[in-house]
């Protein structure tokens, strides 16, 4: 099994690249899922109902989300009723969405479980404890699980790749937009990278207009983030999956410079 999984998407730059990219991957690779974090992907924070239908009709088949989940308040209208949503399963129980899913068909199919670290980020209920509690469910479904874990702290991230190791197929760290150079295999199969990376602005500050960053680093007075004008990057990695084990057998990062002006 080959599955895609396509880092932070930002912006209209972020879902233009997708949109350009993803279904030449999926044809060329023969990708069987394609899983995109989206949770900046209308106007650099948070996810609209016309982002998600853009995203899912470049080709992906789930969208994870992350500590801007919450960013638009559209998405309380139709995250509870959008079953290709994952929103950090951390969150409290009683907030609207899901924490895991399963998709593709009866023979076929995977587990996606999105997490949210607490170093540096929101004091929400423990990551740990929440995989534990969702692994249970999908374990029942599906032998291939995919973990984005949404965290701030690269330790926080390799700490919970060690604790699944050979429990999840991979634990792919999202947040930083930074792509990582870091992809390996752990001793009971499970793949991990620290950040997949952005999918976004390139010629910016992790997206964002590079003036208005230096700027608040010179000034510390608020600002209105713009998203970074240019070219556009897509970073990614591809995943080859054994359905029977769960275990990662290969992973491979991707990075791609695209629109240049």
């Amino acid at each position: 099994m080959r599955i895609l999984f396509v880092g932070d998407v930002v912006g209209n730059p972020g879902r233009k690249a997708v949109k350009e990219i993803i279904p030449k991957m999926k044809r060329e690779l023969k990708i069987d899922f394609c899983i995109v974090n989206g949770e900046n992907s209308a106007g650099g924070k948070g996810i609209t109902y016309v982002a998600a239908q853009e995203i899912y009709k470049s080709g992906a088949d789930a969208i994870t989300m992350g500590n801007h989940v919450w960013a638009k308040n559209e998405i309380l209208s139709f995250i509870e009723s959008e079953g290709r949503i994952v929103r950090p399963a951390n969150y409290p129980c009683d907030l609207p969405g899901k924490g895991s899913i399963i998709i593709g068909s009866e023979n076929h199919k995977i587990g996606v479980l999105n997490l949210m670290g607490r170093v540096y980020m929101d004091a929400i209920d423990c990551p740990f404890k929440a995989a534990e509690r969702e692994l249970e469910y999908l374990k029942s479904f599906a032998r291939v699980i995919i973990v984005d874990m949404h965290a701030e702290a690269s330790s926080e991230k390799c700490a919970m790749a060690w604790y699944l190791d050979g429990r999840v197929s991979c634990v792919l760290g999202t947040h930083t937009h930074v792509q990582t150079a870091d992809e390996r295999i752990l001793p009971c199969g499970t793949g991990y990278i620290t950040d997949v990376g952005m999918t976004g602005p390139y010629e910016g500050i992790i997206g964002v207009d590079k003036d208005i960053i230096i700027q608040k680093f010179l000034k510390h007075i608020p600002v209105k983030f713009d998203l970074a004008r240019g070219s556009t990057q897509f970073n990614a990695v591809v995943l080859d999956i054994d359905e029977k084990t769960g275990k990662t057998l290969k992973m491979e990062r991707v990075f791609k410079i695209i629109n240049h002006q």
